[in-house]
């Protein structure tokens, strides 16, 4: 029993330094001071760190990044509060076949949703590009604004809300007094995960820019095809940074047992 614990404690030990092994080389390697990415680094250097805020399309393709993570957040928002709130609170027909269809971006592969949406949406529809770019953020956040404020709405009870209608109050300001100050927490998650799968998308960006129109991860793989110095690492270190502050208010406002919950 005893070797067959350390045997497990070995494997998991393994699996941690497969995940966060390449994020301990290439937070080492963005100190680098020479002008090609090394590792081990050949000393320690923030200069590259300096360098993000000297490069004038990192600056415009992150402006453009968090307009179109928070526009399409909002969007996003207001399609997914009522349609989580509707697909928790009543029983309907076809209800599962609906669910279904707003969870579908999660499940169908990205390259193909984009590939879809740029096939339709731009060349078809014509759609100038930030409002192509738009839809297709807004869209792939929907499920994640629909699942996680779901959960919040399935730890509510819905008696309270039975109480309030029972008392006069009308369904919409029952809705805005009782139910959405009791899942405000679900929804500030909702919002910033969202937010986390819009800013860090590639796969549904790299099919909705164009010319002059660029996101951010997308501005760092152009980067990375004509230049090999540490300024990328340097970048995504100060994103795992963020990642990691944001994941933590979500822990903090909900617990990550929610997203377990069916």
């Amino acid at each position: 029993m005893q070797e067959k614990n350390r045997g497990l404690g070995l494997f998991t030990l393994l699996i941690y330094l497969f995940l966060l092994g390449p994020l301990v080389i290439i937070a080492f390697a963005s100190f680098e001071p020479g002008s090609a990415l090394k590792f081990p680094p050949q000393g320690i250097s923030f200069k590259w760190y300096h360098h993000i805020f000297e490069v004038t399309m990192f600056k415009t393709s992150f402006i453009t990044s968090i307009v179109v993570s928070l526009a399409g957040n909002l969007l996003a928002l207001l399609l997914g509060l009522p349609a989580a709130y509707a697909l928790s609170r009543f029983q309907f027909r076809g209800k599962d076949t609906l669910n279904a269809i707003f969870i579908s971006p999660v499940l169908i592969p990205g390259i193909v949703l984009g590939f879809t949406m740029l096939k339709y949406v731009i060349i078809t529809y014509q759609l100038p590009i930030y409002a192509a770019l738009l839809l297709g953020h807004t869209v792939i956040m929907l499920p994640f604004i629909i699942r996680v404020i779901a959960s919040s709405l399935a730890n509510f009870d819905f008696a309270v809300e039975e109480a309030s209608l029972s008392l006069g109050a009308g369904r919409l300001k029952t809705f805005f007094t009782v139910v959405l100050p009791n899942i405000k927490s679900g929804i500030i998650a909702a919002v910033l995960i969202a937010f986390l799968e819009s800013f860090n998308n590639v796969d549904i960006s790299v099919f909705m820019t164009g010319p002059g129109v660029s996101t951010f991860p997308i501005q760092m793989l152009l980067y990375v095809e004509n230049n090999f110095d540490p300024t990328v690492a340097a970048i995504s270190v100060l994103l795992m940074l963020f990642t990691a502050v944001l994941m933590f208010i979500i822990e903090r406002l909900m617990g990550f047992s929610y997203f377990t919950k069916r």
